[in-house]
């Protein structure tokens, strides 16, 4: 089954400046999208249909525990994956329930 993979626009500002700061970070993202188009449910499961996704960064040097995290929704009625935020694990420690309900509350479903 193919999916759509929508970015939602804090996730665009954020991949925007973490490209700048680490240049390898578009390939793994394109690879990152393969991935979900072949398995939506990639990632921890964090509840109400939202995931984890621990992702390495080869040109920060730190694997997947120093990398970045990746949260997605998956709306199964439109089969329609939300790319909800990504951070720096250096720079944010983790991402609050209520900020991921905030987050998708910002999407028009």
């Amino acid at each position: 089954m193919s999916y759509n993979i929508l970015a939602t626009r804090r996730f665009e500002k954020e991949i925007k400046r973490l490209s700048k700061k680490f240049p390898s970070l578009r390939n793994e993202f394109f690879a990152l999208i393969e991935l979900l188009n072949s398995n939506p449910e990639t990632g921890t499961s964090l509840g109400n249909n939202c995931y984890k996704i621990r992702m390495s960064i080869a040109s920060k040097g730190k694997g997947k525990s120093g990398g970045a995290r990746v949260l997605t929704y998956l709306y199964l009625e439109a089969n329609t994956i939300y790319l909800l935020s990504i951070y720096d694990k250096s720079e944010k420690e983790s991402i609050s329930d209520k900020e991921i309900m905030e987050i998708i509350q910002t999407i028009n479903l």
